[in-house]
Order: C-alpha cells, then sequence, then structure tokens
C-alpha cells in the first residue's frame, strides 16, 4: 500500500465555521462539497483532493503556512482575490522579501495571506 496515491485532504481548524466557510467559498472560489458526517465543512480541490474545516471554538491559527494553493499566473490570481477582500501580507526580512507581495524562492514564487481565524494560507508559482 502506498500512501502516494491516495487522495489527500487538508484540515484547518477554524473557530467560526459559517464565517470560514463564506470566506473559502466567496473569496477563495472554492467549491463547497457539503458538511461530512463529522461535521466538518469539506471543499473540493483539484484532483481528488480536499480541504476539510474543523469547527473548534478554541482553535488557535499555526505559525505556519497551513495550506499552500499552485497557481498558473501568481499576479493574476492576487489581483482577483484582493478583489474579493483578501488582503496579502508582505514581508521586509533578512530572508523572506516581497514586492508587489510576491516573494522570489529560487524557482518559485509565492504569496501569503491569512484566512479570517489567521491561519496563514500561500498561493505558490513554479516557474
Amino acid at each position: 500500500m502506498s500512501l502516494s496515491s491516495s487522495p489527500l485532504t487538508t484540515i484547518i481548524p477554524v473557530t467560526d465555521g459559517e464565517r470560514s466557510r463564506k470566506f473559502y467559498e466567496d473569496s477563495l472560489g472554492l467549491p463547497f462539497q457539503g458538511q461530512a458526517m463529522d461535521g466538518n465543512l469539506v471543499f473540493t480541490l483539484a484532483g481528488d483532493g480536499s480541504l476539510a474545516l474543523l469547527s473548534d471554538p478554541a482553535a488557535t491559527p499555526s505559525p505556519h503556512t497551513a495550506a499552500s494553493f499552485e497557481v498558473h499566473d501568481i499576479a493574476a490570481v492576487i489581483s482577483e482575490l484582493g478583489s474579493k477582500g483578501v488582503v496579502f501580507e508582505d514581508y521586509d526580512l533578512p530572508d523572506l522579501k516581497t514586492v508587489d507581495h510576491v516573494c522570489i524562492l529560487g524557482s518559485e514564487r509565492a504569496a501569503w495571506f491569512k484566512d479570517p481565524d489567521g491561519n496563514i494560507l500561500c498561493l505558490h508559482e513554479n516557474s
């Protein structure tokens, strides 16, 4: 058995499921699949993957990137999401600097934003 051929579900804890569902569905454009038997709010991703929001009033955001979406034109996606109210983070650190919200990391370009609970999400584009 190999997990490499198994569909992956990314589970993100959130304090308010409905508020987060609206953000992921309306602002990010993820197709809402429905509520799973365990209560998680599930969104369809490319292939057989999915994203699930776990409602937990005591949830705290991870200090690290919770999920990263691969895109083909990062500038266009930033513009589109920005028009829907998504606010992108800007960094000016010794090892991480963004210009127009984008950081160049070798052959990859990346941009970060947060969901309503402060979970860090990323866009990345491979060159």
